[in-house]
């Protein structure tokens, strides 16, 4: 078993504390995901967990041993870096083999290993290539067959698509997955990329400024964000925030209103959650796959209003649409077939099934 735990870890350089107490728990076989902003904090903890730096307090325990005090050697972890850090002088062969080699496996055992981690990479016909003869994505794959020979505990990725260009990136986003599919060894990985982290992760890891802000599947980070840094980070484009106030409407009813001219009613399952709100200032988000052209989907919370557009981008598939409410720019994401042209108006619709309402003083999704 090669469970991963964090009690309580602290990070300090100097007076930075760089990871704030955290507490993670990552279980066998499951691929995590560490994601957030430059300086979050996520590769220090990858790191810590590596061995490659010390934590300044708490314990990290992989498959159940205390690891503060094991040297990175012998943690039985192999990590992958953005950079790859091939040996130039080596064929792919030599590359994958290198750690085997040095604790001295039998020949024939270490060319079973690399074989079958060429098989699992579809990098069988490179063995006898140098890394100079080999593109970004193949020399990914080495760095990762270099990996996977060693049969660790865990593996670590620190941010190993960083270098590749778009479309190879998400090439090599498949191949991750399917790996993991195929060797299920315990994962953590680090990316600042939230669309690598929801297409990979079982779970996800929201960093911010040292601390975590959430943890759950894609799924539940994306419909059920806990705090406004949650909902701002996943998701592309980012949802939408206005400001707004809860107003009472009629026997029972709810509406926000988020400008003079705008307001929405409340869906009838959300009234007694925000009843306690009335009245007072709040942050609106829905993101802009939620607003969308003027269609009968026969979604009892979807309510129309008219905007004029400021801004149109068509991108083939779909089109975004961009306006102004009170000030505040706002994205919404539209059939290209429906999409009227920059300053006209157009008729949106909202879905409000998929409305959150942000507590600006403590940033906590209510």
């Amino acid at each position: 078993m090669a469970q991963v735990a964090l009690r309580k870890v602290v990070k300090k350089f100097d007076r930075t504390e760089a990871v704030r107490g955290i507490d993670l728990d990552i279980e066998d076989k499951e691929f995590m995901v560490l994601v957030g902003p430059s300086g979050c904090g996520k590769s220090t903890t990858l790191r810590m967990i590596a061995g490659l730096e010390e934590a300044t307090s708490g314990e990290i325990f992989i498959g159940g041993d205390l690891v503060n005090d094991v040297p990175p050697k012998d943690r039985d972890i192999a990590m992958v870096f953005q950079n790859y850090a091939l040996y130039p002088h080596m064929t792919v062969f030599e590359n994958m083999s290198f750690g085997l080699r040095l604790k001295k496996y039998p020949k024939a055992e270490i060319k079973s290993r690399v074989e079958q981690a060429a098989r699992i990479l579809s990098i069988t016909d490179l063995l006898d290539r140098r890394p100079r003869q080999l593109s970004g994505g193949q020399r990914q794959r080495v760095a990762m067959g270099r990996a996977i020979v060693r049969n660790p505990k865990v593996f670590l990725f620190d941010e190993p698509l960083s270098n590749l260009d778009a479309k190879l990136r998400v090439q090599m986003r498949t191949e991750i997955k399917k790996v993991h599919q195929t060797v299920k060894t315990t994962t953590v990985y680090v990316t600042h990329d939230q669309v690598e982290a929801m297409t990979l992760a079982d779970r996800v890891v929201v960093m911010n400024a040292g601390t975590i802000e959430q943890i759950g599947s894609p799924h539940e980070l994306y419909h059920k964000p806990k705090t406004r840094f949650v909902a701002g980070f996943i998701g592309s484009p980012a949802m939408n925030f206005l400001p707004c106030r809860l107003e009472q409407a009629g026997a029972g009813g709810l509406n926000v209103r988020l400008s003079q001219g705008l307001g929405f009613r409340v869906p009838a399952d959300r009234t007694q959650r925000y009843q306690a709100y009335v009245g007072k200032e709040l942050i609106f988000g829905l993101r802009p796959e939620h607003i969308t052209e003027r269609h009968s989907d026969g979604r009892q919370d979807s309510q129309e209003f008219t905007v004029t557009l400021e801004v149109v981008e068509p991108m083939g598939m779909e089109t975004m649409v961009f306006f102004q409410v009170d000030g505040t720019e706002v994205c919404g994401r539209v059939d290209p077939a429906a999409a009227a042209a920059a300053g006209q108006k157009m008729t949106l619709l909202a879905d409000l099934g998929q409305m959150h309402l942000i507590d600006p003083k403590t940033e906590a999704v209510i």
